[in-house]
């Protein structure tokens, strides 16, 4: 009895301390302006409508990331796309570092502003690359932030910029490389919904969505010309595959009947440098998820 009475008091406990937390602050990190977009869009978009304050990061400016034009005047396109892709996801800020693409390094310098950035935006939840990516400005990201990632609750790092008091929950977002290991997608994230407004906002990132991305596999000639017709092209180019183990995940954390009818996902690993979390606590931190 005594015990039973112990355990209901430690989950009130847990539940009051949860709460208190409201609402989340969740930091996003990508390579490039479009980045955070792709992988963690949709479930941006259900985080801002429930209130929890929402920040892409790009480590880059896209500076390299076109086939008819660079440098400076890219930068510039690139950050203006940000910010209208901002609008669109509903998001609280879309912030792009003046590094150049395809130059990121994990040097301690960028790695002091990835901390004093978790720590500026008070972050419950950090939430990046893996280092596995055929991309190295990808991988770089990766190795930043996991580097990042105890180092934000330790005073004389970064000393310019007041700790954390608690280290945030650390994810992963998915990715399909397979060495040295492959992505695990313990928590995913039904996006259904909000799809259609995610490919909207990828939209605003036209320089990629329709010539740069389309041009570097073949496809540019079969970019549509019509606004109507370009979005649901993008729909259909972008649309990710549900594999078995995410559609696993989807069953986990929706129910077999509602798990397997999601056509639309995003899913996350757990990073292991960071807080483990609880059920309990991921359902807090993805309320989206059934109960």
């Amino acid at each position: 009895m005594l015990k039973a009475f112990i355990a209901v008091l430690i989950f009130c406990i847990s539940s009051i301390s949860l709460a208190q937390q409201k609402p989340l602050n969740i930091i996003v990190f990508g390579a490039h302006p479009d980045d955070c977009d792709e992988t963690t869009g949709g479930t941006a978009i259900l985080w801002s409508k429930m209130g929890y304050n929402v920040k892409f990061v790009s480590l880059t400016n896209g500076d390299a990331g076109h086939h008819e034009m660079g440098g400076g005047e890219l930068a510039k396109v690139r950050m203006a796309e940000a910010q209208e892709a901002k609008k669109r996801f509903g998001i609280a800020e879309y912030e792009v570092l003046d590094h150049h693409d395809g130059e990121l390094m994990p040097t301690l310098d960028v790695r002091l502003e990835v901390i004093r950035r978790i720590r500026q935006w008070n972050a419950d939840v950090v939430v990046t690359p893996r280092t596995n990516d055929y991309h190295p400005d990808h991988r770089y990201t990766g190795v930043l932030v996991q580097d990042a990632s105890y180092m934000v609750i330790v005073p004389n790092v970064a000393p310019d910029t007041p700790p954390l008091k608690k280290n945030p929950v650390f994810l992963y977002v998915e990715d399909r490389f397979l060495k040295p290991n492959p992505f695990i997608p313990y928590i995913a994230v039904d996006i259904s919904d909000v799809y259609e407004q995610k490919i909207q906002a990828l939209a605003g990132h036209n320089s990629q969505m329709f010539e740069w991305l389309p041009w570097t596999v073949g496809m540019l000639d079969q970019v549509p010309a019509g606004e109507k017709e370009r979005l649901e092209w993008l729909g259909k180019t972008r649309s990710g595959t549900i594999t078995p183990e995410i559609r696993k995940s989807l069953v986990k954390w929706y129910g077999g009947e509602k798990g397997n009818k999601v056509v639309q996902a995003e899913s996350f690993e757990l990073c292991e440098y960071g807080r483990h979390p609880s059920d309990d606590e991921i359902r807090f931190i993805f309320p989206m998820l059934g109960k």
